[in-house]
């Protein structure tokens, strides 16, 4: 039997619930946990009724290889459970000394606070997992902060001579050994964290039973674009987005092309994908449903008035977020080849994670042939039909403008109306310039990914080393 054949039967055999799959991440069965993960409806970063995603379990018992598989997949590393615990706090907290060296090597947040106040260090000094408290030391984690009851790390430790040999180490490590009072702003980041987790529940529960257009509340709107208009509202208590579409003529077919193809675009795999939680058809009327983002799109922070700070680091790490959600994208089989990227078609969560909303997505039967925003479109791709025009390379050049916006801070093409840029764009060979001051790296980057040949632009695969060593 093939490996496809063995996927096809677990699929039959088993109704994929979430129970499923958090009892494989107990027993270590990281065979069946990556024939659900190959299902991009499934979203690795759900809580059970006890807030412990998969990663949780996986560190938890000590299984490397969920671990590994996990990680690489792009699990939320610092995702809580209802005591807010990390995966870093189980880890530690049962002797799990690779696991602790793998999260902290993917950037664990070593001092995060749980309930009580306790970090990962906390639990490897109460537990005599002397390696790990080193490890964690060496990480930056704080030997003297203090949890809720006023105890730190170091009291923690229940032999004498081991705190002794702890308080020496850090000495000579030249730590600062005064205590660290608990601040109830540490569970700020904790808080949030476990309110996102809750919030996901959300998509858990519409990816198993549907959504109920009853529960919907649309509360205030926030755009109206030529597709339709977009509203902040509430399902069953959650915040959320729905984006109401705006149909010329709804025929007895658009009800129906419209339900079958919402499905195509939940996709929760992926942690750069902002996966459709719902919708409903409810003719002359059609409802997208999507987690809503405090923070906006992408054009929100870098256009308008925003309360986050995008440094050069912050820029490239949105332009690494946007390149693995596309090359996600283009791995799946079809490629979805209605999503135009653009920055306002990226949303940016509670964590400055960018993702791309698969609630812009069009639809099979929308305003076919118009084009929204010529601004971030390919020259070919205005000039040709859709399926007539290569989605990934078209998709490149978008990426490109995307990241002149990320080092301008400018809109492209401000001054210009959609329809001039269009024609501008297509007909007279209108182009961004890179003004001086920008990186030579990300100018030529940019260069390269806006190659008039089409055939000679990157692909994502071959655009995401060369960011990644931006970042360093």
């Amino acid at each position: 039997m093939t490996f496809e054949q063995l996927k096809t039967v677990i699929r039959v055999q088993t109704t994929q619930g979430m129970e499923d799959v958090y009892q494989w991440c107990r027993e270590g069965n990281a065979f069946q946990i990556r024939v659900w993960l190959d299902d991009t409806e499934h979203d690795m970063n759900l809580g059970d009724d006890h807030g412990f995603s998969l990663l949780h379990w996986g560190a938890k018992e000590g299984h490397v290889a969920v671990v590994d598989m996990l990680l690489s997949r792009g699990a939320r590393i610092n995702q809580t459970n209802m005591g807010d615990d990390t995966p870093l706090h189980l880890a530690a907290a049962h002797g799990h000394r690779d696991i602790v060296q793998k999260l902290l090597r993917n950037k664990a947040d070593v001092n995060f606070v749980n309930e009580h106040g306790n970090t990962a260090l906390h639990y490897a000094c109460f537990f005599g997992f002397d390696q790990i408290a080193e490890d964690l030391i060496q990480h930056g984690a704080q030997l003297t902060v203090c949890n809720k009851y006023g105890d730190t790390p170091l009291d923690k430790c229940r032999r004498p001579r081991y705190r002794e040999q702890l308080e020496d180490y850090g000495r000579q490590l030249g730590l600062d050994m005064r205590k660290i009072a608990y601040k109830q702003d540490h569970s700020s980041m904790s808080t949030r964290m476990r309110t996102k987790t809750l919030d996901r529940s959300l998509s858990r529960q519409s990816a198993i039973t549907g959504l109920d257009i009853h529960n919907l509340q649309l509360t205030l709107k926030l755009a109206t674009v030529p597709s339709g208009e977009t509203w902040k509202g509430r399902y069953q208590g959650k915040e959320v987005v729905t984006k109401v579409l705006r149909i010329r003529e709804v025929t007895p077919r658009v009800p129906r092309d419209f339900n079958e193809e919402y499905p195509k675009h939940r996709i929760f795999s992926h942690p750069n994908i902002l996966g459709v939680l719902g919708g409903f058809s409810q003719p002359p009327n059609l409802y997208i449903v999507s987690e809503y983002m405090p923070n906006g799109t992408l054009y929100d922070i870098l256009h308008r008035e925003s309360r986050v700070v995008v440094d050069q680091l912050q820029a490239i790490r949105f332009a690494l977020d946007i390149a693995r959600g596309m090359s996600f994208l283009h791995s799946l089989n079809p490629v979805v080849k209605r999503f135009y990227l653009n920055s306002k078609h990226v949303m940016i969560d509670e964590d400055l994670t960018a993702r791309l909303s698969m609630a812009d997505a069009k639809f099979s039967f929308q305003d076919k042939g118009k084009l929204y925003h010529p601004a971030w479109t390919a020259p070919e791709a205005l000039q040709r039909r859709p399926e007539d025009s290569n989605v990934k390379s078209a998709d490149m050049w978008s990426f490109a403008v995307v990241l002149w916006e990320l080092q301008t801070r400018q809109v492209p093409f401000s001054e210009l109306s959609p329809m001039e840029i269009g024609m501008r764009v297509a007909l007279e060979g209108m182009r961004l310039t890179t003004p001086p001051g920008v990186s030579h790296h990300i100018a030529r980057l940019i260069s390269i990914c806006m190659n008039e040949n089409p055939g000679k632009r990157p692909s994502f695969e071959m655009v995401l080393p060369i960011i990644e060593k931006m970042q360093r």
